[in-house]
């Protein structure tokens, strides 16, 4: 029977000012296989948030990859699914992207790689609801994104290795519906004119080097206001990230994780952000991560 192995980076979205169109890949990773079975379904999840994972039609690997086997006219007899997970499960690291990114590849990969990029990105935004993290999990590195009369449109940058990421990732989750439900239905002029002004600093930013831009690219008013009575903490952990040598500091997608980009004293970053969750009684971890530049890839036997 044929079989399949892919791997999928972690996305962080909106990097602050960028909300529901910027998004990048981080070096964390989901790792699945799919091998054609004679019969069934058969769903195996090991790693974070394992025992929250359906192992059913409703895991949605699965839902992705029947999508794509449908776009494909094409079904196997039976699959078999072995999914690792590293990414943690709704804390703003794009998950469920992931997912659907890593069943729609794995998915076309083995029906023989009958859709092109386009086709995917267009079943997984669906699916997912937005582009902004399955264009960087499916392609990698920095992107901004969206939709313009029913086309997917993006642009990817590839990200120097001199930048990483520092994750603050709190011990609890955050609902992205929660976290969209307290969103204003409309926001000033002034504000909306601030963040346009961000995101081109903060692209310009990452695609020159010239990193001191991050700070002010990464400033938002239009959704992280909003959001920080549901991480508690948040405002000085992004602030003594930057304080301890961060060029630019957010939370990451809707939270409750919050990232730091830098090129240096990665370590002493990471602890001053988990310390300042600490002091507002929230327990976590740091990691220090990558920008993967690949996007999802489908590995060799």
């Amino acid at each position: 029977m044929s079989s399949v192995r892919v791997r999928v980076p972690a996305t962080t979205g909106n990097l602050g000012s960028g909300y529901d169109c910027a998004g990048m890949a981080l070096g964390l990773y989901n790792t699945i296989e799919f091998t054609e079975t004679e019969s069934g379904l058969d769903v195996v999840v090991e790693g974070e948030g394992a025992e929250a994972v359906p192992l059913d039609e409703g895991n949605l690997c699965i839902v992705s990859a029947r999508v794509v086997f449908d776009a494909a006219d094409w079904q196997p007899a039976g699959l078999k699914a072995r999914m690792h997970h590293a990414i943690p499960v709704s804390r703003g690291l794009g998950s469920s992207g992931v997912a659907i990114v890593a069943g729609a590849v794995a998915a076309n990969a083995l029906a023989g790689q009958p859709l092109r990029t386009p086709e995917l990105l267009r079943i997984c935004s669906d699916l997912e609801g937005h582009p902004d993290n399955v264009v960087p999990s499916l392609l990698g590195g920095l992107s901004v994104s969206g939709e313009r009369a029913g086309t997917i449109v993006y642009q990817t940058f590839s990200v120097p290795s001199d930048l990483q990421a520092v994750v603050a990732i709190p011990d609890f989750t955050l609902d992205t519906k929660v976290a969209r439900g307290v969103l204003p239905d409309a926001v000033s002029m002034e504000d909306a004119v601030y963040n346009l002004c961000s995101v081109g600093l903060l692209v310009g930013g990452m695609v020159t080097g010239n990193y001191a831009l991050l700070r002010e690219g990464m400033a938002d008013r239009l959704h992280q206001p909003y959001r920080r009575h549901l991480v508690p903490g948040l405002a000085e952990v992004t602030r003594d990230a930057l304080d301890a040598g961060a060029h630019g500091a957010a939370l990451s997608g809707a939270g409750p994780t919050a990232i730091a980009l830098a090129t240096e004293n990665h370590e002493g970053i990471g602890v001053a952000m988990v310390d300042a969750f600490a002091r507002h009684g929230v327990s976590g971890q740091y990691r220090i991560l990558p920008i993967d530049n690949e996007g999802c890839q489908v590995l060799p036997d």
